[in-house]
């Protein structure tokens, strides 16, 4: 490898190296069986200190899809952090056995304290309510293959911006691109952090924040749904009254567009009607199927496993 490089951030690649990346993901979708061996003789590690089921899967399904295999642990009580062992403790002992690592962990900033000591590259599979930027990397990919630009939009994010890592991470991502407009669609107690509209107003993006989701459902070439966490809130009471404010259904679907594509980062509660999964414009399980070609797309670019301009011949050759 020419140099050791991890993923932190969607910020980490600029908007070429996405679209690079995108490039071989589309390949891979495509494709799937000229990367079947890939990675031969590579180990991922998947280091998970809280629970997940469609990040991790995705990541040790690319590593075997890529002909690689994979080692880790699914909980923290699986782990020698249950002993007391550091992040950095635990990323030099994975470093002497795999060759890259996939880690989620609660803490905001765990996964960069990982990569300052690694050997090996490190992604960020999630931290606390900070990041999320393999399911942001899922997210644009889901939006250039259904709307076909990451620009000239109007997207819709609704649910619980407060906690919502996932909306974070692709608000930030997104307003490296021109010409959307984002409305933020959440109760009082739930609203986007002032720190992201700070910046969309430094930048000169518009947005607008409502109450009520019917009331802009006709203006949305996307919607965003997410889920109200439990597990970001300390009142049972404040979770149980903000869980149901906002279910999608039918009669809402019936104001939208007949080409606004619905999104969900998963895994949903209530907050999408299951009566609306055969509609063409719910992308939320499509999305999930991009996302394990972001992650083959990634462990190939981490590894220095792809051409140097990806398009072209897209596989390295020695």
């Amino acid at each position: 490898m020419s140099r050791l490089r991890h993923m932190m951030s969607p910020l980490d690649f600029s908007t070429d190296e996405l679209n690079r990346l995108f490039d071989v993901a589309g390949d891979i979708e495509h494709n799937m069986g000229a990367y079947a061996h890939a990675c031969d003789g590579k180990i991922m590690a998947t280091c998970f200190y809280e629970p997940s089921t469609r990040t991790r899967l995705s990541f040790e399904t690319a590593m075997l899809r890529l002909g690689g295999k994979t080692i880790g642990f699914a909980d923290a009580s699986n782990s020698s952090a249950s002993k007391g062992e550091s992040v950095s403790d635990t990323i030099r002992v994975i470093s002497c056995f795999a060759d890259i690592c996939a880690m989620r962990h609660p803490k905001e900033g765990a996964p960069m304290v990982a990569a300052e000591k690694s050997l090996i590259p490190v992604i960020n599979a999630g931290d606390g309510g900070h990041q999320h930027p393999t399911q942001t990397l899922t997210d644009l990919l889901t939006i250039r293959s259904l709307y076909g630009s990451l620009s000239g939009f109007t997207i819709g994010l609704c649910g619980d911006l407060k906690f919502g890592r996932t909306v974070h991470s692709l608000i930030n991502a997104l307003s490296r691109y021109q010409d959307i407009h984002f409305i933020f669609i959440s109760p009082q107690e739930l609203r986007v952090p002032d720190y992201i509209t700070e910046m969309l107003s430094s930048k000169g993006i518009t947005y607008e924040e409502v109450v009520r989701l019917e009331d802009v459902m006709p203006k949305l070439d996307l919607l965003y749904m997410t889920r109200v966490q439990k597990e970001r809130f300390f009142n049972e009471e404040d979770y149980i009254r903000l869980k149901g404010f906002y279910v999608l259904d039918k009669a809402k679907m019936q104001l939208a567009k007949k080409e606004m594509f619905v999104l969900h980062p998963l895994p949903r509660v209530n907050e999408i009607s299951v009566d609306i999964d055969d509609d063409p414009r719910a992308a939320y399980f499509r999305q999930v199927q991009y996302g394990l070609y972001v992650c083959m797309a990634l462990i190939l670019t981490l590894l220095d496993l792809t051409d140097e301009h990806m398009n072209e011949g897209l596989l390295k050759t020695y």
